[in-house]
């Protein structure tokens, strides 16, 4: 299992490492902060289907629901509902901004750690949840929790992982976050059935992957670049011969080194960000994560029961057709882990937005045609649906889902990478509010046009990726600006010739 690493300093020696059993296991313990966002996530969407749940929080869409030909676009359309999935959001775009500082003053598994216990709370609060504040307040937890996570995690794994696998081994946040929706559409589907209080059981799951998580990130080493930069050399040192197998790491050890004492030069990261030479990453890794939202994949991830039950499934079937849609999800991420370091960031990003394009303005087309306001969609476009929704999910799933994590995590020097992955995150989380709080009131307005309107931002996307979007496949993180920004066509005006220095 031994591979190569490039050195960051020389362009063409080469350092002796290993893809350590220690590396891999740090990365899928740390990686469980993806699964608690996956399975609140996939969770969240089917409470709201629950007619126990609906009843006493929500009893006008209750009302709604179940009243005669009421329009299968508007069933659900409720701002308060829409609150109870986004609310989670907005808490995670102010904690998120805390987490950056926290990675960077005590490092980067305290603040796993503390992601876990927060989310613990939330779910705590939610199992016991007897009115709607309290409901609320559960969730802005979960969100405070998912900020901490979803700002640790992938930094932590691109900090650990040796660059010509760093792509597989980051997308593994990924793809826990697809196991925790499977999971959360599973649990749904059987605590339905269980009156009145199914609901109950479903939001309480999340404890779970909290307090694995929260043991895990009592056994994962901290990260060696996070450790020098604190001071903590001689453990630095040991740490990085540990996950990479061999005694040999004075090399990197010195480039790390190096890459530190260029960021204490820097007094101010948010300064240094928002200069001319960091414009780069900062236009790619936070367009990134609006690209992602505006896929249209919450559409399915969010409320995918819903959505279902307004073509006329019923519960468990809708249900049901959740898990197949978040199996697929699950599969075709793993795709991504063995592909990403092989065939690299742009092509994978170029092929899914055309196969999403596709599956998106057919999937508009049938609706459009078989979806009315007050019939029952029949059986055969229905499960037509389906199929193109699973194209859609296979698609986003190699490609704008892990990506849009992996490729913020590795492009910012030390010196801003923290602060700079708060803005990718940040962005995320804020976009991630706007679809959750007004999707419903969108399927509500634009019904069937819904999905062209996602269509549309995913031309743009393939755009972007084909034309402006640099490749980061194999190249250190700590020399992304030397081999990847100052030679990119559009983004080397950022630099003077030697790439090392801005221009004025």
């Amino acid at each position: 299992m031994g591979v190569v690493m490039k050195s960051a300093g020389d362009g063409g020696d080469e350092l002796a490492g290993k893809l350590t059993f220690q590396v891999v296991i740090c990365s899928i313990i740390a990686a469980f902060g993806g699964l608690m966002f996956g399975y609140d996530i996939g969770i969240s969407g089917g409470v709201t289907g629950m007619d126990d749940f609906l009843e006493k929080f929500f009893p006008d869409v209750y009302v709604k629901k179940h009243r005669a030909r009421e329009d299968n676009y508007c069933k659900f359309d409720n701002q308060l509902l829409q609150l109870f999935t986004s609310s989670l959001y907005l808490a995670a775009i102010v904690s998120s901004f805390a987490a950056s500082y926290i990675c960077k003053r005590w490092g980067r598994t305290p603040t796993i750690r503390a992601a876990s216990l927060f989310f613990l709370a939330g779910a705590v609060l939610n199992i016991c949840a007897q009115d709607l504040p309290m409901l609320i307040v559960g969730r802005i937890l979960l969100g405070i929790g998912v900020g901490f996570g979803n700002q640790a995690v992938p930094l932590f794994i691109s900090e650990i992982a040796p660059a010509k696998y760093r792509g597989g081994l980051n997308i593994c946040f990924q793809l826990l976050i697809t196991i925790g929706i499977v999971i959360a559409n599973v649990i749904n589907y059987f605590t339905s059935k269980i009156h009145p209080n199914g609901w109950r059981y479903s939001l309480g799951g999340a404890a779970v992957p909290a307090i694995i998580l929260l043991l895990g990130s009592l056994a994962i080493s901290e990260t060696p670049t996070s450790l020098i930069e604190r001071g903590k050399k001689e453990k630095a040192k040991s740490v990085l011969k540990r996950i990479r197998g061999v005694e040999n790491v004075d090399r990197e050890y010195e480039e790390i080194c190096n890459a530190i004492e260029l960021s204490k030069q820097v007094k101010n990261p948010w300064t240094k960000l928002m200069s001319r030479s960091s414009r780069p990453q900062v236009i790619c890794g936070t367009i990134l994560q609006i690209f992602q939202q505006f896929t249209g994949i919450n559409v399915v991830m969010f409320y995918a029961p819903v959505l279902f039950q307004t073509m006329g499934l019923g519960s468990d079937a809708s249900l049901m057709s959740a898990v197949v849609t978040d199996s697929v999800n699950v599969l075709s991420t793993l795709v991504a882990v063995f592909c990403v370091d092989k065939v690299g960031r742009r092509f994978l990003l170029i092929q899914a937005a055309f196969q999403m394009f596709v599956a998106q303005t057919i999937m508009g087309g049938v609706l459009a045609a078989f979806l009315k306001s007050t019939n029952m969609m029949p059986r055969v476009p229905a499960m037509f649906v389906l199929v193109l929704i699973c194209i859609f999910v296979a698609g986003f799933a190699w490609s704008w889902g892990p990506l849009g994590w992996l490729i913020p995590s590795e492009i910012y020097p030390l010196e801003t990478r923290s602060s700079g992955f708060f803005l990718a995150v940040g962005m995320n989380m804020f976009c991630t509010f706007l679809i959750a709080q007004a999707f419903l009131t969108m399927l509500c307005h634009m019904r069937s046009g819904i999905f062209f309107f996602f269509a549309a931002w995913i031309v743009v996307m393939g755009a972007f990726a084909k034309w402006i979007l640099p490749e980061t496949k194999g190249v250190s993180i700590d020399e992304m600006n030397e081999k990847v920004w100052s030679q990119h066509w559009f983004w080397k005006r950022f630099y003077s010739n030697d790439g090392l220095e801005t221009k004025a």
